[in-house]
């Protein structure tokens, strides 16, 4: 159905993010609205494609080269320097969300700190 709003919600996380971890901070960000799509960087994606699973949702993997630039209304200096963007999961929510998506929940920490969730919103082409 194009022309439908969507949400994706991207995922930045470490290597030490567990499932369970990253499940949590999806479920905190989502508050009852229906995902369309899980967004990660493709060098997490066998990591976060268990979760896409649980979830029974498509996951994006996006190449690292694709954050460059991005803009995104949380920044961390450390992000930035290694990706080209402020944060992980809001240009990969961004991206994933198409053509003039917008942020509608900014990134947040998981409580072990080793993953993050940002929600933006699109139009389904």
């Amino acid at each position: 159905m194009a022309g439908a709003t969507m949400i994706v919600a991207g995922i930045g996380c470490t290597s030490r993010a567990t499932l369970a971890e990253m499940r949590a901070i999806v479920a905190q960000m989502a508050q009852g609205r229906s995902l369309a799509k899980l967004a990660c960087l493709e060098m997490r994606a066998p990591q976060v494609l268990p979760l896409a699973r649980a979830l029974n949702l498509p996951l994006l993997a996006l190449p690292r080269a694709a954050l460059a630039g991005i803009a995104t209304p949380t920044q961390s200096a450390r992000i930035d320097a290694e990706f080209g963007t402020g944060s992980v999961a809001e240009a990969c929510a961004l991206l994933g969300a198409g053509t003039g998506a917008q942020i509608v929940a900014i990134r947040q920490i998981s409580g072990a700190g080793q993953a993050t969730c940002a929600l933006a919103e699109g139009v389904e082409t």
